[in-house]
């Protein structure tokens, strides 16, 4: 008999982020490509189509650029923010040992990019831009990954999605404290209050998800009001939903195997499940366990991937990733500051904190995983993109400025790409010469 070995959880994780990867390199394509044709001048005014929602004394009135970075976006750090918490509880970064490398590398690849961003423009509007190159996109990495080391080591996937991970941990903090605006007071005590309310479902038992994204939904709208950036809420939602299950694995097994038992003994001779009310029933209490043995968490994660890696990270591809080529840039100093650190900065930061937290004894490399190859996954996180452009979104008001990030993130990201294959495919042939 054939077994099928069915993929684990990170294996379609994986698939999922790398499928998505490329679907969002197609859409950042077209962007650039509509913006660089005769089509230029609807591409932009498309995006500055107002939409408005809402009752009618407290109506929210935005553009569909805005609705994309600031509502559809807040399901990407939904999403986000249900993979940190994974992670810090059974996953990659729930122990220090585990955890140590993926955290170290992270805040190395973090300040480094932003040093050579700063070097690059101390001072004036500019310098709002250092976070830009502190950012991972973590689809764009490990879709690049699949392509370039189809072959790489599980313990090599996992430290760049950790990585990556932990780096969207820290773009969230900084996106929170630095690129926030005047804040009014009113609609964060609201916000706060929707908060606790969360903490309250959390602490009874609630696990059915429809009131938290219910209450989501207006920690969304607050949040927007309140200067703090929208997106924050989907990351505070992720941290409310339950992680706890009703029966454990155990009883779970054994209860399905009672009900499979009943399903096999009132099977009649025709084989269709429609004629059995029995086995009609055996079915629904199986689906009626399953429910009850799988994580609120895992429920929402799991509906969310989809869409967030084929619907919401390729609309706001397409509509920020447009940037006219060719011709003077206004700022040059912010598009060499960008590239500099996602080429430069991303892969030495993480070279270094990797080393040193190797050295001092707290971390260890991944099996399989020799220092060329990290420094191949290392450049594959100066892929910043996704976070790299909502980051300069909110750095600067300025057009020319946008522009000039936006140059230089696309360009850093596809350096950074190349540098990655260059290093990992020496990696190989240096195991394919032993």
């Amino acid at each position: 008999m054939v077994r099928t070995i069915r993929p684990t959880i990170f294996q379609r994780f994986f698939r999922t982020e790398a499928a998505g990867g490329s679907v969002l390199l197609l859409f950042g394509i077209a962007a650039l490509v509509l913006a660089n044709s005769p089509l230029a001048g609807a591409y932009q005014r498309l995006w500055q189509i107002r939409l408005t929602f809402g009752i009618a004394d407290h109506p929210l009135s935005l553009t569909l650029h805005q609705w994309i970075n600031d509502g559809l976006m807040a399901v990407f750090f939904l999403l986000v923010g249900l993979e940190i918490k994974r992670e810090l509880i059974v996953g990659e970064l729930a122990s220090v040992r585990k955890a140590a490398l993926p955290i170290a590398c992270a805040i190395g690849g973090m300040i480094v990019p932003a040093a050579f961003y700063w070097i690059c423009n101390m001072s004036g509007p500019n310098a709002r831009g250092w976070g830009i190159p502190m950012a991972t996109d973590i689809a764009f990495a490990l879709g690049a990954l699949a392509l370039i080391a189809p072959n790489a080591p599980a313990g090599a996937r996992l430290f760049l999605a950790a990585l990556a991970i932990v780096d969207d941990m820290g773009a969230v903090l900084i996106i929170a404290i630095f690129y926030s605006h005047t804040l009014a007071w009113s609609a964060l005590i609201a916000a706060a209050l929707i908060v606790a309310l969360l903490i309250g479902l959390n602490a009874m038992g609630v696990r059915r998800l429809w009131p938290y994204l219910l209450a989501g939904t207006a920690l969304w709208y607050f949040m927007h009001q309140s200067g703090v950036h929208a997106t924050v809420a989907g990351v505070v939602l992720a941290f409310t939903i339950p992680t706890h299950t009703r029966i454990n694995a155990v009883d779970f097994s054994r209860q399905a195997r009672r009900i499979l038992d009943r399903f096999d003994r009132t099977e009649g001779s025709d084989p269709l499940v429609l004629t059995s009310k029995a086995q009609q029933e055996a079915l629904f209490t199986l689906d009626h366990a399953s429910r009850r043995v799988i994580a609120p968490i895992l429920r929402l994660e799991h509906a969310l991937h989809n869409f967030s890696a084929f619907v919401v990270m390729p609309l706001f591809a397409f509509a920020n990733a447009g940037v006219r080529i060719g011709g003077p840039l206004d700022h040059p100093e912010v598009t060499v500051g960008v590239l500099l650190g996602l080429v430069v900065g991303k892969p030495l930061g993480i070279a270094a904190a990797a080393l040193g937290a190797i050295k001092s004894g707290i971390g260890e490399l991944p099996s399989g995983v020799g220092w060329t190859s990290l420094l191949g996954y290392a450049c594959l996180a100066g892929i910043g993109f996704t976070m790299s452009l909502f980051i300069a979104m909110l750095a600067f008001d300025e057009t020319g400025l946008v522009n000039a990030a936006k140059s230089g993130i696309l360009a850093g990201s596809l350096l950074a790409g190349i540098a990655g294959a260059i290093f990992l495919r020496i990696a190989s042939r240096f195991r394919d010469d032993e």
